[in-house]
């Protein structure tokens, strides 16, 4: 951080917030402020910008204690909906992953399978109020004699749910095709043969990492949108990388920072928190963030000033080279091409599927928008940061 013209802390943009004086606008409105006023102007004019996204974040689940039970059980084996859950923490904790199937699902054996009912659509069915079967299995201790038990509960029978998310919000991501001869089912979707289509997944000009891409304002105790209610951003996610080559306005060219999130399940909404079944590849969560992001000074306004066309991904082929383990970029596409449809590949015109909710990432980022001009969400200016090499 350097000397700059507009200094902001977080303590007056929150009494700004608590006043209902502070200027609030989601990151597309921020791309023509900046381009009309200047960083220097809007920094003067502006106090939080509000992301949003919602995409399939596979590296998600939940913390659940079952209790109260009627006979104690310290449970070794434990299935939610005939989801397998993860047993090996206390008594009646346990932690659903999102990308775990029934134990019954004939995954890839008749392939492509459907992966019809996983991890993620347990977790959208608890938040929304539905009854789910718990069947626990357990050795028997002296004070935890019981071997066996099943039950059916909702949300408000338990008491405790924690969304536990080990790596969201990805800071750009690949853009995927298919060279090879046959369709490939991947964690980016179906991608036919011979480059028929190509497939994306970010929200690119109103990503939270993309419009904070040294994470100078996120990090651990950050408050966010999380599945329609708050959460916390608790640190880097699994798989962070801090030192990614960037562009000149200092974006990522490839996948770089993610983020570990966590927040009360029962503060949650179904709409915001999807389970999802990908063709060929398994089931997922699809999870909506949002990061507010306070314009402290004229950089942290252009960084929230960034456009689709300021950020370009890298194309890779899933066919052959990504499973190989040999992936290499082929070209490069800004995210404005990708959302008009059609991408240029090679002399040839191919048509772009986004994996994440555009509209979604809009709608999250007015939610936030609306809490923080309504006095309820207040910005939280993080213990540690996120670690990134600032070159």
């Amino acid at each position: 951080m350097g000397l700059f013209q507009v200094n902001k802390t977080y303590e007056e943009i929150n009494e700004k917030i608590k006043k209902g004086q502070a200027v609030v606008v989601t990151a597309e409105e921020m791309i023509p402020i900046v381009k009309e006023k200047g960083d220097v102007k809007a920094a003067k004019e502006v106090d939080v910008v509000t992301t949003g996204t919602f995409a399939p974040m596979c590296s998600s689940g939940a913390f659940i204690n079952f209790g109260p039970v009627e006979n104690p059980i310290k449970a070794a084996e434990v299935l939610l909906n005939n989801v397998p859950a993860y047993a090996g923490l206390a008594a009646l904790d346990i932690y659903i992953g999102a990308t775990e199937p029934t134990v019954d699902d004939p995954l890839n054996k008749v392939h492509p399978g459907s992966f019809k009912y996983g991890g993620g659509h347990v977790i959208q069915d608890i938040v929304a109020g539905k009854p789910i079967n718990l069947v626990a299995k357990a050795y028997g201790t002296d004070c935890y004699p019981s071997r066996s038990i099943e039950k059916t509960f909702t949300i408000d029978d338990i008491s405790y749910a924690v969304l536990c998310n080990p790596r969201n919000a990805y800071q750009n991501y690949n853009c995927a095709i298919n060279l090879s001869k046959r369709t490939k089912y991947t964690y980016m979707g179906v991608l036919r043969p011979e480059a028929a289509n190509a497939n994306y997944s970010t929200s690119g000009q109103l990503s939270p990492l993309l419009n904070d891409p040294y994470c100078l304002t996120i990090g651990l105790g950050t408050r966010i949108f999380l599945g329609g209610g708050i959460g916390y951003v608790t640190g880097p996610g699994s798989q962070h990388k801090p030192n990614p080559s960037r562009n000149g306005k200092g974006i990522p060219l490839t996948p770089s920072g993610t983020l570990m999130l966590q927040g009360d399940l029962k503060q949650m909404d179904k709409r915001w928190l999807a389970g999802i079944s990908m063709l060929g590849y398994g089931c997922s969560l699809s999870v909506g963030v949002g990061v507010a992001i306070p314009v402290l000074n004229e950089e942290m306004a252009s960084f929230t000033g960034v456009s689709d066309q300021d950020i370009t991904t890298q194309i890779l082929d899933y066919g052959t080279d990504y499973p190989s383990g040999k992936a290499k970029e082929l070209a490069r596409v800004s995210y404005a091409q990708l959302k008009s449809g059609f991408i240029d590949f090679k002399g040839k015109k191919i048509p772009t599927v986004p994996l994440s909710s555009y509209t979604r990432g809009v709608e999250i980022a007015n939610i936030l928008k609306t809490w923080i001009k309504k006095g309820d969400f207040l910005l939280t200016c993080p213990i540690d940061h996120i670690p990134f090499s600032k070159q």
